[in-house]
């Protein structure tokens, strides 16, 4: 009886030194806020109206938030912001899809074929390391001042991205892929879209978006050149004349219409690669 009860003694005693299970640690970033993206410019939004308010900021240099939406309410009640918004959409969008359908087939091109690469790879790079916008002068005198040379810039702008991270994406599959699809006996149909796709479809939508971005960005430097209408052009003939809400107004546009955009390609891709497991879901 002793002898049991100096066991139990030693085990109560030696209970306190025993190894404690260690709790996990999380990593991840946790869970997606709901609209989290919106937090930075509702942020910015509401210390941009406190500095107007508190009389921080000169009306004329940056105007108040409430006067830039009476000016955009103006100005679309009198027929010019929306006549205005739709070229800068035609324009864009008519780039955006030359460019995409560029960047993708060439993209391919390179990455599945070694003569493809050779030809196409080397002269899209010799293209990226020549600043864009400075081919204006020499697509003016080739296209005229018309439509077609800011298209033809933009569809420039976004082809770039998308085929260079494309292009690194089919570059970066791993070959066991290729070598399990050839013991597999593919077609090469089969091999494009059972390992190919898959496999680029990452890197082809931060080309995409790094795409949809530049659009705009281009857009807004080629509609203050020899335009006659656009978002762009209404921004410089205001600035011509001092109107900074006109100008403020334009610059709004201009970056709900990026947010939108971006935000869209987001939400595909979550869709599309709803199959990865990735820090961010």
């Amino acid at each position: 009886m002793s002898a049991v009860t100096t066991a139990t003694a030693t085990t109560t005693v030696a209970a306190p030194d025993a190894p404690q299970v260690r709790r996990r640690r999380r990593l991840s970033p946790g869970k997606r806020l709901p609209a989290a993206r919106l937090v930075g410019p509702v942020l910015f939004l509401a210390l941009w109206a406190a500095a107007s308010a508190a009389g921080r900021l000169d009306p004329a240099a940056v105007p108040a938030p409430w006067t830039v939406v009476r000016t955009g309410v103006h100005l679309w009640t009198a027929g010019t912001l929306p006549t205005d918004m739709l070229t800068s959409l035609q324009r864009a969008a008519s780039g955006f899809a030359i460019g995409l359908a560029a960047g993708v087939l060439l993209a391919l091109a390179a990455g599945l074929s070694r003569v493809g690469e050779a030809l196409i790879d080397g002269t899209v790079n010799l293209n990226r390391a020549i600043p864009t916008l400075g081919l204006i002068p020499l697509f003016i005198l080739w296209l005229g001042i018309g439509e077609s040379f800011k298209v033809a810039i933009i569809a420039i702008v976004v082809y770039i991205p998308i085929y260079l991270n494309t292009h690194a994406a089919l570059a970066g599959i791993d070959h066991r892929f290729v070598e399990l699809a050839e013991v597999q006996g593919l077609s090469r149909f089969a091999f494009v879209r059972q390992i190919v796709i898959p496999g680029a479809l990452p890197g082809f939508f931060v080309g995409l978006r790094l795409g949809v971005t530049g659009s705009w960005l281009g857009l807004v430097v080629l509609e203050q050149i020899n335009a006659t209408s656009g978002l762009g052009y209404m921004m410089f003939q205001a600035q011509n004349y001092g109107q900074s809400d006109v100008i403020l107004v334009g610059l709004v546009v201009y970056g709900v219409f990026g947010l939108v955009s971006d935000s869209a390609v987001r939400l595909v891709e979550r869709r599309v690669l709803s199959w990865r497991r990735t820090l961010s879901s």
